[in-house]
């Protein structure tokens, strides 16, 4: 599918559909709103002025009420999808809804997550290693991106799945865990995690777009190579926050929540070729370190 069917002849802008216009997606209007004509679906009517005033139209809609999705239907053939799960079972009835009212040879951005990966013991992965989930949270992305596959090559559209690892801004970094004090893995406990900053996201995300090859995954990830604790260390450093203890698994289990847990139980490294190479994207922040010195200068 060529960039030209981005475009609607004689209709002015094309039409791009934007779902679950949280952080990340007030981060990426600016970015679309002068090429598109953006419209936001948002299930909090309170947050229509919001949407509205970052050039967005919004509309009231909800992915688990199918009878609120018919304004949506072939409203656009742009869409990015932003929305999450629902927060119970392994599958994905939200998009399962969202397919049902979808348009023939669309263009769709599909924001998925790294944990469809599971537990890698610290390897280095690429797009190509097969997907082994290993909660409920990451079974239902799992079961997303399999239903969206479906729902691509039934209709003849174009697909872009971004695996995404842990987003962080200025707005987004550990710093209330950092004051509580609550510990982390020792050294030699301790997991490798992946990181992106949000401007970089929405920055993958508009490239996808426009870029991103039929039913692609991208790992839409920054070069850092990091264990955990390291993470919190350098924000701790930059904030001047003391860092925080370090302890071995069996005893930080009862120190923090079951899904901070289970985030400490898997350990893997994200190459991102394929972001560089077919996305042509050049990161505003390679590495978290060259976030921080932005957010923390002349510390």
């Amino acid at each position: 599918m060529k960039n030209k069917k981005l475009t609607a002849p004689g209709f002015g802008r094309p039409r791009l559909l934007v779902l679950g216009c949280g952080d990340v997606g007030m981060r990426l209007l600016p970015l679309m709103r002068d090429r598109f004509r953006v419209f936001a679906v948002t299930s909090q009517p309170d947050r229509r002025h919001e949407l509205r005033a970052a050039g967005a139209v919004p509309i009231v809609a909800n992915l688990d009420m199918p009878e609120t999705l018919a304004r949506l239907a072939r409203l656009a053939r742009n869409i990015v999808h932003l929305a999450p799960p629902q927060s119970e079972g392994v599958t994905d009835r939200r998009s399962r809804n969202l397919t049902a009212i979808l348009p023939d040879q669309a263009n769709m951005v599909y924001v998925s997550t790294t944990g469809v990966y599971g537990d890698c013991g610290g390897e280095m992965v690429d797009e190509t290693r097969p997907v082994r989930p290993q909660n409920a949270r990451a079974k239902r992305r799992v079961d997303a991106e399999r239903v969206l596959r479906r729902w691509a090559r039934r209709s003849g559209s174009r697909l872009a799945i971004l695996r995404v690892p842990g987003i962080y801004a200025a707005d987004r970094l550990p710093i209330d865990r950092l004051k509580k004090g609550t510990p982390a893995l020792r050294a030699e406990d301790d997991v490798y995690t992946n990181h992106i900053h949000a401007d970089d996201l929405a920055r993958i995300i508009a490239a996808a777009l426009y870029r991103g090859q039929p039913n692609r995954v991208y790992h839409a990830v920054d070069a850092s190579d990091m264990q955990m604790g390291e993470y919190f260390d350098a924000v701790a450093d930059k904030a001047g926050l003391p860092r925080p203890p370090r302890l071995p698994k069996a005893q930080l289990a009862a120190a923090v929540s079951p899904v901070m847990l289970s985030f400490m139980s898997e350990s893997r490294r994200l190459g991102n070729d394929r972001l560089r190479a077919e996305l042509g994207v050049r990161l505003q922040f390679p590495h978290v370190q060259d976030a921080l010195e932005k957010i923390y200068p002349g510390t």
